[in-house]
């Protein structure tokens, strides 16, 4: 997501000490005024939220019944279980992308609802944004929006062995207004994307989950990162390998404590949020928040 709100975080030694019900998968970040909301993957689109930054609690799903649409679009879509929001604010309104799907399959739907007020707690349904079925060269799913160096409004979005897109989004609409350009591959997963430029830099950054999600302690997702000096690409690995190709640098692999980190989002440039199992947790999909730094060369990393 990219953020126009408040970018004053709570003071943290790198990553932030969480407390709470901080269950999530495929955490999506924003500030609103003092309080800090995350969406998720989960039944009727799962949400926390914080007044300090450290103690989260749940509150309401977004859904309590089904859209219309859904069916149309992914006939067995399992009840309520939504996938891997983004939130995202634009002039003056707060906009939730999510997906739905069958799993193993590209019949997904990506779809969009909209508020002037997260705290106020009432969402318009604005339907479906790019749906896709098994004959579609991308998967629908994952959805991440941001705003190019021109102001120009983007979408990344898929998963797996059709690889991750972008396209362009109308300013007035908020969907696709464009074709869906492919920036990257991966043989044994990849999904979850986050694109993001930083001025500072001068570079396009695509940040993507590699590997298996959603086993616990066995997962083996870690976190990559490419780069371009184009939104639509190309995006290369720091060795040099395109990620059209497979190229894809590894900034979090998991370690003692947490393993198959992803899922992630990158508020601004300064902070990454993401989901990693607990071992100390037997494997419980856990939040994790730390900030984000660059090194003398461009390249993002983190603690």
């Amino acid at each position: 997501m990219f953020l126009l709100v408040s970018s004053a975080f709570p003071a943290s030694a790198a990553t932030w000490s969480l407390t709470g019900d901080t269950n999530v998968h495929d955490p999506a970040y924003i500030k609103e005024g003092n309080t800090h909301w995350v969406f998720s993957t989960g039944s009727g689109l799962q949400v926390l939220y914080s007044t300090n930054g450290t103690h989260f609690v749940r509150s309401l799903p977004i859904f309590a019944s089904e859209p219309s649409w859904w069916d149309a679009y992914v006939p067995n879509h399992p009840n309520l279980d939504v996938w891997a929001p983004d939130i995202f604010y634009y002039n003056g309104t707060y906009y939730l992308y999510y997906s739905i799907s069958t799993f193993g399959s590209k019949v997904s739907a990506i779809g969009l609802v909209t508020t002037n007020s997260i705290s106020g707690g009432v969402w318009k349904d604005q339907g479906m944004v790019i749906s896709s079925n098994d004959a579609s060269s991308y998967n629908a799913i994952d959805p991440n929006l941001m705003q190019d160096a021109k102001g120009n409004l983007w979408m990344v979005f898929g998963s797996w062995s059709n690889g991750i897109y972008v396209t362009a989004i109308s300013k007035s609409t908020m969907k696709p207004t464009g074709n869906a350009y492919r920036l990257a591959t991966k043989s044994g997963g990849i999904e979850g994307a986050s694109l993001v430029y930083n001025s500072s830099t001068g570079y396009y950054y695509l940040f993507v989950s590699i590997g298996a999600c959603c086993q616990g302690v066995n997962s083996t997702y870690q976190i990559a990162v490419g780069r371009s000096a184009s939104v639509t690409g190309p995006f290369y690995a720091k060795d040099g390998t395109a990620m059209k190709d497979g190229g894809a640098t590894v900034i979090d692999s998991g370690n003692a404590y947490w393993k198959g980190p992803g899922g992630q989002d990158i508020s601004g440039t300064n902070l990454i949020v993401r989901h990693a199992y607990s071992v100390a947790e037997n494997g419980a999909p856990k939040l994790l928040i730390s900030d984000l730094y660059w090194d003398s060369n461009g390249w993002p990393y983190f603690n």
